[in-house]
């Protein structure tokens, strides 16, 4: 496959799997009262916050809002990024507990145990020795596999999907004194064996996502959402 081909198959997997998923559940799931677990208070508060008033539709945005813009895209982020990648056959699957992808490395030709990452700040202080421990119980565990014989702790790898170097926080800085940590156009160029390949696909997802038909996600779903809310019962306005 060529660079720009598989740039195409990644960003219509994205496409497919993680924005139009994401417009879909929104107009769906996100669209109805049942989906919600609700505080009473909180929400009245947050109501007249978005509406100066406790109305219907001040409730829908109160739920509806964090719900589609919050933190559940960024949670699920990673995981469809590595199920692409397996879907993809740029890697597989991971047989040992705590690595996400195992892959051959297209810049030193090892193969790599990767535990993926979405960004150069999302691990804290806790999540360090965790991580550390992880990965020593492994390659210990690994070199007892004559299969692993030549194994090193470079071959383990924290792989962060975007930014830079200079952006990764101190606790992953931590990480890489003992395991490699690499972040963005690396890691990318690690796997797909194209030098700038980071760069291509951030400048076609850019224009796919431009594309997307979403100008009536927002108003469609909050508008069902406050349909329902009119006609509950867990509500006096």
């Amino acid at each position: 496959m060529t660079e720009q081909e598989l740039i195409r198959s990644i960003v219509d997997y994205f496409e497919k799997n993680i924005f139009k998923n994401h417009i879909a559940s929104s107009l769906k799931k996100n669209a109805q009262l049942k989906s919600y677990s609700i505080n009473p208070i909180v929400v009245k508060y947050l109501s007249k916050v978005l509406e100066d008033d406790y109305t219907a539709k001040g409730v829908a945005k109160a739920l509806f809002y964090p719900r589609v813009l919050g933190t559940s895209l960024n949670t699920s982020f990673g995981t469809r990024v590595q199920n692409m990648f397996v879907d993809l056959e740029l890697a597989s699957g991971s047989l040992i507990k705590g690595m996400d992808i195992e892959f051959v490395d297209k810049i030193d030709g090892r193969k790599k145990w990767c535990q993926l990452k979405s960004g150069p700040n999302t691990i804290n202080s806790g999540d360090v020795k965790p991580l550390l421990g992880k990965f020593i119980k492994t390659i210990n565990l690994a070199r007892t596999n004559k299969a692993f014989k030549n194994v090193n702790n470079t071959d383990f790898i924290v792989g962060v999907l975007y930014g830079e170097p200079e952006e990764l926080s101190m606790h992953y800085k931590t990480i890489d004194k003992s395991h490699p940590v690499i972040i963005g156009k690396e890691l990318w160029h690690r796997i797909t064996g194209y030098v700038d390949f980071y760069k291509g696909l951030e400048e076609e997802l850019h224009k796919s996502i431009v594309s997307l038909d979403t100008k009536e996600m927002i108003h469609k779903g909050c508008a069902n959402l406050e349909a329902e809310i009119k006609n509950s019962t867990l509500f006096d306005f």
